[in-house]
Order: structure tokens, then C-alpha cells, then sequence
């Protein structure tokens, strides 16, 4: 028998911890602690990826896992939406909007030069439009109207199949017109397949024939001229998401009948297809999907209105997506707390209850402890810094005050009144030895203000006003002079404060009052915006939708937050849930990758 050595020219590695950083699959080694032999495998798994900005279904996509579109679709209670947005890998933004809104159409394409091939309207349509990463514009009509059409290229060289109402012949597209193909494709007309590849090297995927009921498990490949048989689906079904390319192609979720969504993955290797283990976590079809053989996405995949994304790796590194999750309960339940500090060690204080309260709480990452409690009750005060250094600035009674607080890890101390009587303002800066107030309201109901003032550890001066006056808006920052104000009322406007001006940048995704809110001037987020468990993150220059919070809160009342990175370890805790307020911790862990290592047996 030949040993290891002869087949592959090397010996076992013997190593006391297991590789941490390689994506080496195959390689096997012996370790020495657990007295085992250990290899690195390939892994295929479908993960939650950040929602989608609009909840809708019958979405079309094309791009990739990074750089991914998706537009159109299907809105409550049934209305075409014309919404485009891009996706980097991590969340999704707003694109330009197509011309024509429409649900159901065929994709080709990347995030940048894509094209939206028919679709529905009132009616099936020849419509076709080309993004350039920008904005949609109109480009030569297709020969027949045509929607839940599969479609595989680029934005100049595609193909899309007959699509419904069937019977339909396949058309061509070579970067200036459509030309009709010579007839049905494979054994009937087909519609709702799943499209990848090329234009001169292309696969359908599944689909229906004429009859909704008589599902296909046949996938044809297309050489640019013709069409051949490829290998036949495990599953028959149609509406699925397909990516990828002819002899590299993955498709998943779908339907087999009315209603029947599906959650199985196939992989396809140019001869045969495969089932895999990696599953849709929701049964899902009539979505977008995009991406390579090895790295895809789903999103717009109903059933109902979703907003869910998921992504798909094939790869030998095991990815594990950045989430929230339960933490310890508030002692006391509020909305409209201070939040400093970090995940573990963090302080809440303040807030509403039945009432206003003037309870103070530190976490340590696993539970909050009371302790000395503010000297004035009151909602909605601008915070600042952390759980030994922090600033809470006015808050109301009603109405609103000019009280401002110091917090030195022990005790609550009174400080110099700030110059007018205010609530619901943002705040950035180191604590009560440097912070910044902005925004804000002088009393419910009253004008929103776009004042800035900085407190230097001893006084009050006034700073250059906001562009844009508001209350109930986010503030992030860890210094007064890098600050960064966002939301408010329904603005989705965000500024950057650089201690000398305020400066408009780039706008919220939603626009939202009221949130949780935490970060520095380049990396901030947005916990809980507009009614729901939306959250938002900023990077620097754009905004994105995040991962989902675990619990629903009203969008008109805002909890407290953490001021650590938003895209490091954070919390969002308390809320208000109506018939009242909340005491819940939603603590913030980022993605981590592993490699994905297999202890060896004989059996």
C-alpha cells in the first residue's frame, strides 16, 4: 500500500494547535494535543446577510456577493416598486431608480452595467433598461413581452429564455438589438428558470413549461448558437435563484407547485447536479439572485414581503456573520436612556418608564448594576464618553431643561447649566471633561434647534450652528471635534463636525428620529430606526442597511447605546415596545471567519 509521503511527495505535519489562517483544503496534519489527524475541508452553508432597505418580493439581481444589485419588484399591498439598491457584502444602499417599476424581469449583468430585461407591469413588457451604476436608461425593446424570464450575460452580450405567458422563443441581445431565437428551448417554452453563465456559455436552470403544474427538472446549456441537454435537477421546481457559471452553477429555494417554497441547494458541475447540505434558512422563491460558484446571494425571495438576505460560501474558511443577540435585562425598564461606554463596561441613565427616571446602571457585559442614580430625572438627554467619564446634557421633565450632569464611575455630579434649556439633542465627545451637545428641542412640541455648543471642562462656548435644525437625531464621536450627527424627525441628512463647522455628507438610508446610536465620526451606528428592528451603518462616506436587532421598537421613541465603533463589539438596550417600555440588551457581535477543520476517522 502507498504511503502519504509517496502520494503526495511530502510526510504528515505533526502541530500542537491547529492552523488558524490558511485556506489550504486538503491539508492534512497530526495534532499532538488531541492525539488526532486533522484536515481542512470545504464547507458550503448559507448565512443572514444585512435586510434589504425596501420589503418587497419578485426582486430581480445580478453582480456579485460584493458587489451586488438588485431592483424592481413587488410592494404592499401589491404595487410595482421601480427601487434599486446595491449591496457591498455587508449592507445594502439606495441605487437609481428604473424608469419603468416593475416586478418579475430577467437580469444580465454587475452592479455597474446590468441590465432589467421585460417584466411586469399591469401587463407582461418588451420594456428593457441598463444600469451604469448611477441610473437607469432605456434600451432596444425585446420582440415579445415577457416576464419570469430567466436570463444569463453581461449588459452586452445576453440571453433570455421565452418567459411567461408561454409560449415565448428565446431572444439574443449583442449590445445594440434583440434578436428572436428559432424556437421553445429544450423539451417545452420555459419561464421561471434560473439563468447563469454567458453569453456564449450559458445554463437554464429548472423552470416551468406550460403548464404551472408540470415542474422541470431538465437544465439546457447554451454554446452561443444552440442548445444541449445538461445534467437533470434533483429537485423540479422553478423560481429559483440561479448563480454562477455553466459548469460551475448553484441554484436554490423555489417552488414545485402553488405555494410550495423550497429551501434546497443544488451545485452543478457542467455534467451532473448535486444536492448540497447548505439549505436556505427560509423557504424561499420568485427572488434575485447573484453571484460566483463559490460566493452568492439571495434576497427578495418570497413568501410575503421580505426584506431577508442570505448569502451563500462555498469555501474552506467558515464564515460567521456579524449578529445581535440577547444580553442581561435592564433592572429597569425606559426608553429615551443615556447610553456611554462600551459593551463591557457601559452605563445607561435616565430615561422613561410610567414616568421619568433618574436611575443610573453600569454593565460589565454580562449584567447591569445599579448604583448612585442621577440628581435630576428626565428623558431624552445627549450623552457623551464612558462609564468612568461621562456627560449627560438636558433632558425633560417636561419641559425641557438645562440640566448637564458629570459621571465619575461612582457618583452623578451637577455642573454648569448648559446655555439653553433643551432635550433630545446629539452628543460626542470624551465626557464631562470635552463634549459637544447639537440639535435638539427646547420643549414638546416646540421648534427643532440647530445650535452646537462645547463644553471644555469648565465652560460653555458656543459653536457653529447645524445645516439643518432637528431633534431626536443620533450623535457619534469619541472627541468634540470629530463628531458626526444623523436623523432626526424624518431627516435622513447626516453632518460631520471638524471643531470649526458642520459639514453635510452622505444621507441615512432611511431617514429616522429616535434611534440608538453609537461610533466615531468614520465608523457609527444607528440601532432601531424608523418602527422596527432596522439598523444602519456608516462607514465613513455611505450609509447602509446592517444586521437586524432581535427585538422590534417604535421608531418615535429611541433607546440608548453604547459608544464603542459601530462596527466593533456594542449594545443597544431599552426601547419602547408599545403597550410600554423596554428593559431588553441587545449586545452586537462582529462577523468571524474559521478555518473549517475536520477531525480524521476510520469510519
Amino acid at each position: 500500500m502507498a504511503t502519504y509521503r509517496e502520494i503526495h511527495g511530502k510526510a504528515v505535519k505533526s502541530l500542537g494547535t491547529d492552523p488558524s489562517a490558511t485556506t489550504d483544503e486538503g491539508q492534512i496534519w497530526y495534532n499532538t494535543s488531541s492525539n488526532t489527524f486533522k484536515s481542512i475541508v470545504n464547507l458550503e452553508a448559507w448565512s443572514s446577510g444585512a435586510p434589504m432597505i425596501t420589503a418587497a418580493r419578485q426582486r430581480t439581481a445580478a453582480g456579485t456577493q460584493t458587489a451586488g444589485l438588485i431592483f424592481g419588484g413587488l410592494v404592499p399591498p401589491d404595487t410595482n416598486t421601480a427601487a434599486t439598491e446595491e449591496y457591498n457584502g455587508s449592507g445594502w444602499t439606495a441605487g437609481g431608480a428604473l424608469s419603468t417599476a416593475r416586478r418579475s424581469g430577467g437580469p444580465a449583468g454587475t452592479q455597474t452595467a446590468a441590465l432589467c430585461i421585460g417584466g411586469y407591469t399591469s401587463t407582461a413588457v418588451t420594456t428593457v433598461e441598463e444600469y451604469n451604476g448611477t441610473a437607469w436608461t432605456s434600451s432596444p425593446a425585446l420582440n415579445n413581452v415577457k416576464f419570469l424570464n430567466g436570463a444569463f450575460g453581461t449588459s452586452s452580450a445576453a440571453v433570455t429564455e421565452g418567459g411567461a405567458p408561454a409560449p415565448k422563443a428565446f431572444e439574443t441581445w449583442n449590445d445594440s438589438s434583440w434578436t428572436a431565437g428559432p424556437g421553445p428551448i429544450g423539451p417545452a417554452s420555459r419561464y421561471g428558470a434560473a439563468g447563469s453563465g454567458t453569453a456564449t456559455a450559458g445554463l437554464f436552470s429548472g423552470g416551468y413549461p406550460a403548464s404551472p403544474t408540470d415542474n422541470m427538472t431538465s437544465s439546457n446549456e447554451y454554446d452561443g448558437s444552440s442548445f444541449s441537454a445538461g445534467g437533470t435537477l434533483n429537485t423540479g421546481r422553478g423560481y429559483m435563484g440561479g448563480f454562477g457559471t455553466q459548469t460551475a452553477t448553484v441554484v436554490a429555494g423555489g417552488t414545485n407547485g402553488p405555494g410550495a417554497y423550497q429551501t434546497a441547494t443544488e451545485t452543478y458541475d457542467g455534467d451532473s447536479w448535486t444536492t448540497s447540505t447548505a439549505t436556505l434558512g427560509t423557504a424561499a422563491g420568485y427572488g434575485g439572485a447573484a453571484g460566483t460558484s463559490t460566493a452568492g446571494f439571495s434576497a427578495g425571495a418570497g413568501p410575503g414581503y421580505p426584506k431577508n438576505t442570505e448569502e451563500y460560501n462555498s469555501s474552506s474558511i467558515a464564515y460567521t456573520t456579524g449578529a445581535y443577540s440577547a444580553g442581561g435585562n435592564l433592572n429597569t425598564e425606559r426608553y429615551a436612556p443615556g447610553g456611554f461606554g462600551t459593551l463591557t463596561a457601559g452605563l445607561a441613565a435616565g430615561g422613561y418608564d410610567t414616568g421619568r427616571v433618574a436611575v443610573s446602571e453600569e454593565y460589565n457585559g454580562t449584567s447591569w448594576t445599579e448604583g448612585n442614580n442621577l440628581n435630576n430625572a428626565g428623558e431624552g438627554g445627549a450623552s457623551a464618553g464612558t462609564q468612568t467619564n461621562a456627560a449627560y446634557m438636558g433632558r425633560g421633565a417636561p419641559p425641557a431643561t438645562n440640566y448637564f450632569e458629570g459621571y465619575d464611575g461612582t457618583n452623578w455630579t451637577s455642573l454648569t447649566n448648559l446655555p439653553t434649556n433643551l432635550w433630545y439633542g446629539g452628543g460626542a465627545g470624551a465626557g464631562y471633561t470635552s463634549c459637544l451637545l447639537f440639535g435638539g428641542s427646547t420643549a414638546p412640541g416646540a421648534s427643532q434647534v440647530s445650535q452646537c455648543d462645547y463644553w471644555n471642562g469648565s465652560s460653555w462656548a458656543e459653536q457653529p450652528n447645524m445645516n439643518t435644525a432637528r431633534s431626536n437625531l443620533g450623535g457619534a464621536g469619541a472627541t468634540y471635534n470629530a463628531a458626526l450627527g444623523f436623523g432626526g424627525g424624518s431627516s435622513a441628512k447626516t453632518e460631520s463636525f471638524n471643531g470649526s463647522s458642520w459639514t453635510e455628507v452622505g444621507d441615512m438610508v432611511i431617514g429616522s428620529p429616535a434611534m440608538g446610536a453609537c461610533g466615531t465620526q468614520t465608523d457609527a451606528v444607528a440601532c432601531g430606526t424608523t418602527s422596527g428592528a432596522t439598523t444602519q451603518v456608516w462607514n465613513g462616506t455611505n450609509w447602509a442597511t446592517g444586521p437586524s436587532i432581535t427585538n422590534t421598537v417604535d421608531g418615535g421613541t429611541r433607546g440608548g447605546s453604547c459608544f464603542s465603533p459601530g462596527s466593533g463589539p456594542h449594545m443597544f438596550f431599552g426601547g419602547y415596545n408599545p403597550p410600554g417600555a423596554m428593559n431588553n440588551t441587545e449586545e452586537f457581535t462582529p462577523e468571524t471567519t474559521a478555518v473549517n477543520v475536520k477531525t480524521l476517522t476510520q469510519s
